[in-house]
This record gives C-alpha cells, structure tokens and sequence, in this order.
C-alpha cells in the first residue's frame, strides 16, 4: 500500500512533543476572562496565544496546542472515522494537521480572520489529501459487518461515535457538502453557532437553520429505516 503523506517521525524538523502527542491528554489550562470579566471563548483563548507562539514562546505553544489538537482530533475522525486499517488513519492527519500549523506559526500574519480560520483551512485541505490517497489504494477485502443503527440512535450520536460506519457514510452522502460540514464542525467538533459561522464565512444564524435542516433531513431517513 502507498503511503501517500510523508512520515512526520522522519522528518528532521524539531517538533514539540505537545504538538506530536495527539493522544495525551491535555494540560489544564486557569480560565480566562475577557472584557468585562466573562469567561474566554474558545476562538478568544486561541486567539490570545497566537503572538506568543508566533514569537517562538514555547509556553504560548504549549497552550495553544492544547487548545487545538482536540478540535483537530475530533474534526479528523468525524471526516474519516477512526479506523486503523487504511492509511493514513484519522489520527495521522490530524497530526499531520497540527505539525503543519507549527511550522506554519513564523509566518502567520494576522490578516483580521480568527486563528482557528487558519487552523481549519489547513485541516480541510489535509483531509481533502486523506480522502485523495485512500481513494488511489486498493480497497482491503473485509468481512466486518458495518454497525447497525438502533432505534435509539439519532444523527447526531452517529456522528458523535467517531467511527464513519457504512451506514454514517451514506447519512452524510446525502447531505450537501456546506450542510454537512457545519454538521461535523458544531456536532463532533463541539464549535458553537458564531465559531463555526467564522470558519466557513456565513453567519450564525445561517449555522442554526443549516444544522436543523441537515438534522431534519437525517432523522427522516433514519426513521424510514427503522422496521415498523
């Protein structure tokens, strides 16, 4: 089988160890508060370590990544599912994902757009690779039998599960791209209706209605299945 992404061990590059460790758990970050003594929101403490990190400050990195590497790990697995079976697996791209954005950081400048704007276009474009190389390889024979959907289960707890079953890969195929990428962003990832409106340019109103209507539309389909 082709290993299509390079091997990050491999690479010479000096890489710290929370941006590698995608499995530890993270530290425990003190809250925040911004203007007016409320608590930080994700995109704010993102946004508050970004200087630091971008000036090489490796307790700024440090934050930051513990910050970013759930959210990149959730995204990943909600687009190709947890699955170690082909190459590259979820988790490789999302360390893919968070070794890009490291090396990225010298670079970074603040054109007005929120941090994790950044972040996602990194991790769209390297799960639009993923999808490319496993798509090159021969699919591996198998005889697991895709999961089957209790009458209990709504979309969203299919989504939340992580691992793209057959029968999750043909709930979401049926939604169109924009409906389905909000689904991942505010179900799996856990973003709220304004941070995902920043990442894919809409509004959060615009979030809600397409996140009812993807809902909607999913629960139909998993009730029609349902025996009578």
């Amino acid at each position: 089988m082709s290993h299509s992404m390079q091997s990050i061990e491999a690479d010479p590059e000096p890489v710290p160890p929370r941006v590698r460790r995608l499995t530890q758990p993270a530290k425990e970050t003190p809250m925040r508060v911004v203007a007016g003594g409320k608590p930080a929101g994700l995109r704010e403490l993102v946004d508050a370590e970004v200087p630091g990190a971008t000036d090489g400050d490796p307790v700024a990195i440090d934050r930051l990544f513990s910050y970013l590497r759930p959210l990149v790990l959730r995204y990943c697995r909600a687009r190709l599912g947890n699955a170690r079976r082909t190459f590259p697996t979820a988790d490789d791209v999302a360390q893919e994902v968070c070794v890009a954005v490291f090396r990225a950081l010298p670079g970074y400048q603040n054109l007005g757009r929120p941090f994790m704007a950044f972040v996602y276009g990194i991790a769209a474009h390297k799960v639009a690779d993923a999808h490319r190389a496993v798509a090159r390889d021969l699919a591996e024979p198998t005889s697991e039998t895709p999961e089957m959907t209790s009458a209990e289960v709504g979309p969203e707890q299919l989504v939340l599960r992580g691992e793209l079953t057959a029968k999750m890969h043909d709930l979401l195929a049926v939604l169109p791209a924009r409906q389905r990428e909000i689904l991942i962003l505010r179900v799996a990832v856990g973003l709220t209706a304004d941070e995902t409106a920043v990442l894919i340019d809409s509004t959060p109103g615009a979030v809600r209605v397409a996140q009812h209507r993807a809902l909607t539309r999913l629960r139909a389909i998993l009730r029609a299945d349902q025996p009578r």
